[in-house]
């Protein structure tokens, strides 16, 4: 049956309800609905049901992008067969967010390449879609921002803001030693948010071998002490995902008797 073009009528009342999105889909949901005989109320139903699940799926989205998540780290792009190892059941128990609810915090240790920030990214996705507010940065951005934040007499209010949120994700962190400004903020993030709220750090270090990293180290053992001992420690090794995205020319099938172009001088 040839699909039926919408009436100008009931394309702009749409338009005038903010209902325009539904217009590429109403017209195959009208053609399955004729079919079936269905009733009309079942095809309203169904109808508005798609533009509610469109409209929750962009929320979901608009606030996973405003919350720094890369939209294709996550969980369903988790490669099971990859050469790595972890602590599976640990990864099921943070999966549940209860460390979120119970203020703990994470560390994703490991080398380089085998899915930490993957796997942080994706835990932030899920903290998303259950509501909860999500930041997350890169070590070295997020304090350039807290740096510069000082200039612009903001720097309380941009520590304000990184604390008052339910989960901080902090990607690579310790990959360099951290001046003074930048341990006293880590400091103060730590510190504010201990017991209060959650904190994901991915890192290719020991939590030892962060003392020799940041600059007071007074604020360095208080620091560590407080994370450490309010941290699940997930450890991923194996190897880099990276080679498997490695680019490779495929050769195609050589033809017999071809030489090289001639070339004219």
């Amino acid at each position: 049956m040839p699909e039926r073009e919408l009436s100008a009528d009931l394309v702009r009342t749409l338009k005038q309800l903010k209902l325009g999105k539904l217009l590429p889909v109403l017209p195959e949901r009208l053609r399955q609905a004729r079919e079936r005989g269905m009733d009309p109320e079942d095809v309203l139903l169904i109808t508005l049901s798609d533009e509610v699940q469109r409209r929750l799926r962009q929320r979901v989205a608009n606030r996973a992008r405003r919350a720094g998540l890369d939209a294709e780290l996550v969980f369903d792009a988790w490669d099971t067969t990859a050469n790595v190892t972890y602590d599976r059941h640990l990864l099921d128990e943070l999966r549940t967010l209860r460390f979120v609810d119970e203020h703990h915090h994470v560390l994703l240790m490991g080398p380089v390449g085998v899915g930490k920030t993957m796997l942080a990214h994706a835990l932030g996705h899920l903290a998303v879609r259950r509501e909860l507010s999500v930041h997350c940065e890169v070590a070295d951005k997020l304090f350039l921002q807290l740096k510069a934040s000082r200039l612009d007499d903001t720097h309380a209010q941009e520590l304000r803001r990184l604390v008052a949120v339910d989960l901080l994700i902090i990607d690579d962190f310790a990959l360099r030693a951290l001046d003074g400004m930048e341990t006293a903020d880590l400091y103060e993030l730590v510190t504010a948010r201990h017991r209060r709220g959650s904190v994901i750090l991915t890192s290719n270090r020991d939590p030892s071998e962060w003392l020799a990293m940041l600059a007071d180290p007074l604020h360095a053992q208080a620091l560590v002490d407080r994370f450490t001992n309010n941290a699940y420690d997930l450890v991923v090794e194996g190897e880099s995902y990276r080679k498997r995205q490695k680019p490779r020319f495929a050769a195609g099938p050589k033809r017999g008797g071809a030489g090289p172009p001639n070339v004219t001088p």
